[in-house]
């Protein structure tokens, strides 16, 4: 199978097929503070979140999924647009396919096009960094989409269960660490849905990696979209639910604010208003999700989408003044009850 046929295969899984983790995100566990005087006027509260330097109307990062196909460049498009209108940061899916087919590289390069003022990341696996990216590949991806960031997603668990999927992990941490020397560009690193721990971060931090986006558990299991590819499915079905918990993701990794600064994305699972603030209040300075977004699209356009961020904005705005809390950087632990 050609590898624009797997990204189209994954945008209708996910779309059509029940991918969820049985395990939810963690973040059920936490019920908010209720504040009965909270001394807030609800039309002064803000929403706006900062990320790499960069002031965004919302803290949500439209995480990378799409590219690399035809029928991607109509969803990019769209997702570029959205995130012009709405100022918020968002990465296109594995540049893989552009890099190994050239005639691929307009289903990533219309993001800049529709969105010439947005943040936007670019994308490549973790897999294709062992033995270092080649400037020319780096130079290629960051330029097609004038990116802001480059993206590194780790997905061995994707990978061991995909037909197609590499089966060598040994190398990565090295090519992360060159590729932080090379970039122009901030990196961030994320997984794919099974999770980051307190080591791998630290590992991470030390490489000079600058964002990590945990992407925990809770929310799209990548297992079960490849167990669902397989003709043999059922063979590896016991991996479905592998990973750790969103939330035990950020309660780890921010311990080591301690040691190293850098900046933390919450996703996996992180679908509504609640779970976004929550994440900030374990201390995520940002969150991220990808299946809502491309599922609003597809159930009726740019409009549906918009109504569905209108719709976090206004609760989060809710939620902020029931705590207290003018903005989102006043939120912390003290807001939450597990």
């Amino acid at each position: 199978m050609t590898i624009q046929n797997r990204k189209k295969d994954h945008v209708d899984v996910c779309l059509n097929d029940d991918v969820n983790y049985q395990q939810n995100n963690g973040l059920q566990d936490y019920q908010f503070v209720h504040n009965a005087l909270p001394e807030v006027d609800f039309d002064e509260v803000t929403t706006e979140a900062e990320l790499l330097g960069r002031t965004f109307s919302f803290p949500l990062f439209v995480s990378s999924m799409t590219g690399g196909y035809s029928e991607a460049g109509s969803i990019n498009s769209q997702i570029a647009e959205f995130c012009e209108k709405n100022n918020l940061p968002f990465g296109v899916g594995s540049q893989r396919a552009m890099l190994e087919h050239p005639e691929e590289r307009e289903s990533f390069a219309i993001v800049r096009e529709k969105a010439p003022t947005a943040f936007i990341a670019a994308n490549i696996g973790g897999a294709q960094l062992i033995g270092g990216l080649s400037d020319e590949d780096l130079n290629l991806m960051v330029n097609t989409i004038k990116a802001d960031a480059v993206i590194v997603h780790l997905n061995p668990l994707q990978e061991l269960i995909q037909p197609e999927g590499d089966r060598n992990f040994s190398g990565i941490e090295q090519g992360i660490r060159k590729l932080v020397v090379d970039s122009e560009v901030p990196v961030i690193v994320k997984e794919t849905g099974a999770g980051i721990n307190s080591e791998v971060a630290r590992r991470l931090l030390a490489a000079g990696v600058q964002v990590i986006d945990v992407a925990g558990a809770g929310g799209t299991s990548w297992a079960k979209v490849e167990n669902k590819r397989r003709k043999d499915f059922g063979v590896f079905e016991s991996f479905d639910n592998w990973g750790i918990q969103t939330a035990d993701c950020v309660e780890q990794i921010n311990n080591l604010r301690e040691v190293y600064r850098f900046e933390l994305i919450a996703s996996g699972g992180v679908y509504s208003a609640h779970d976004m603030v929550k994440s900030i209040c374990l201390g995520a300075d940002f969150t991220a999700n990808a299946r809502p977004v491309i599922q609003a699209l597809f159930n009726g356009g740019l409009e549906n989408l918009q109504q569905l961020f209108d719709t976090w904005t206004h609760q989060t705005r809710m939620i902020l003044t029931l705590l207290g809390c003018k903005n989102l950087k006043q939120c912390n632990q003290n807001h939450l009850i597990k």
